[in-house]
């Protein structure tokens, strides 16, 4: 069966020399790119009407995840319908029909695409800017949940980064200036992946990385952050596939960029996309990111109840029987990522199942039935784990060995993107709408 996997929900890895601010998410997950926050006092209840500091409409709809830097919260989305069908669906029931709505559907008149980035004040809500970009070239046609505008933003403080579906790559300085401007789609291979691109840029060192394995062509890439050109590309054969976001870990003999791909798990050199190690296992739709902690790569493949692993970075060759530490073949999200806190993994799954996991076997802690479809990756902080589910509810889990429901809290709107979490509040995006919630 072929099935939707847009969603990668959709992220992006930023490896900067310099130090972040802990206010800062300047990537989805994050800025360690784990999906992990260092600050405590965040919200743990709310509604439309409650503990909400700013609600904004957007430009333009998209399930991209909302980026912070300093006093601005960056989110692209796309204005104007492009082509889309009906694909898959994840809920069962009730769930598949309250919360699995159709994006495309809400701007079918307006036939003419622009894609968007917008800065709103981090405190006020106010739009401060807005780029729009024309789509060029034949649009792909893409799950009807979503659109061209899933991969989301990066920043390094100077300029904000944006890919869209067609292969356009835009960089914009932080007032709204159009930098440089690239299509891929046209320079290299249109870009024709099932159900569209999910996978977000990486920022890493003068360069920004991406990953393009699509039908047509597969290839990694690297471009300069200040003007756009190449710096690098590694080719992979046709039809090798990722809708994943790759992971930049740092290692004592150079660091690894780690791809999630439908042959394996990957690893490359980031400085010059030289192949270092991967670990073969076919996978239909790969999705999820993987993320880092004290020396452990945790991932798990993507597509229905997947397997999940933990792997030891540095290796070389074919490290299935030298760098990986655990596998489980079965039980994993479709879509959504691990988060690991305080030594637990924790999953949200498809069909409102969630799993807690100890991180250093890879054996289930506790698995519970909570309602909900989760497409947004979850996050935690303050001792609280953040579930955002496609029907605009929140499930906040107190972390733990023993699963404990501290609220659920319910936000008028569909949710695919993953939240950000900088100075106290939390960022939701929705179709139409950035929500920041908390004091």
């Amino acid at each position: 069966m072929r099935t939707g996997t847009f969603f990668a929900t959709t992220g992006v890895i930023l490896a900067l020399s310099g130090s972040l601010s802990a206010d800062n998410w300047p990537q989805w997950r994050g800025p360690a790119a784990d999906g992990v926050s260092i600050e405590k006092g965040l919200p743990t209840r709310w509604s439309d009407t409650e503990n909400v500091a700013w609600k904004s409409r957007l430009g333009g709809l998209g399930i991209s995840s909302p980026i912070v830097w300093g006093d601005r919260v960056f989110v692209t989305s796309q204005a104007g319908a492009g082509e889309s069908r009906v694909g898959p669906r994840l809920g069962q029931g009730a769930e598949a029909s309250s919360a699995e709505r159709s994006l495309s559907r809400a701007n079918a008149g307006d036939r003419t695409v622009r894609f968007l980035i917008e800065a709103f004040g981090r405190v006020d809500g106010n739009r401060q800017w807005v780029l729009a970009v024309p789509a060029e070239g034949e649009l792909p046609p893409v799950h009807d949940k979503h659109n061209l505008a899933s991969a989301s933003p990066v920043t390094d403080g100077e300029r904000v980064y944006a890919v869209f579906g067609t292969g356009q790559v835009v960089a914009a300085d932080v007032s709204g200036k159009l930098i440089w401007a690239r299509n891929l789609g046209r320079d290299v291979a249109p870009w024709d992946i099932n159900w569209g691109n999910g996978s977000s840029p990486v920022v890493y060192r003068n360069s920004i990385i991406l990953v393009c394995y699509h039908g047509n062509a597969s290839y990694l890439l690297a471009l300069d952050r200040a003007s756009g050109k190449e710096i690098w590309r590694t080719n992979r054969p046709r039809g090798v596939l990722s809708y994943s976001t790759p992971l930049v870990v740092p290692v004592p003999g150079g660091d690894e960029l780690v791809v999630n791909s439908s042959v394996g798990v990957e690893a490359y050199d980031p400085v010059n996309g030289r192949a270092l190690w991967h670990y073969n296992e076919p996978n239909q739709y790969p999705i999820p990111m993987a993320m880092h902690h004290e020396g452990v790569i945790y991932l798990s493949r993507g597509y229905r109840s997947g397997p999940y692993a933990a792997i030891r970075p540095g290796g070389r060759g074919d490290i299935s029987k030298t760098n990986m530490l655990w596998h489980v073949p079965t039980g994993a999200p479709y879509i959504s990522s691990l988060v690991y806190y305080d030594g637990l993994l924790y999953m949200a799954g498809d069909v409102g199942v969630i799993t807690c996991v100890d991180a250093k076997t890879g054996e289930r802690v506790w698995r519970e039935r909570l309602g909900g479809v989760y497409t947004a990756s979850p996050v935690a902080a303050d001792g609280k784990i953040y579930l955002l589910g496609e029907g605009g509810e929140t499930l906040v889990l107190k972390a733990g060995r023993t699963p404990e429901v501290l609220a659920r809290n319910a936000l008028d709107g569909r949710a695919l993107a993953s939240p950000a979490i900088s100075s106290g509040r939390l960022f939701i995006r929705t179709d139409d709408h950035i929500i920041a919630i908390g004091g």
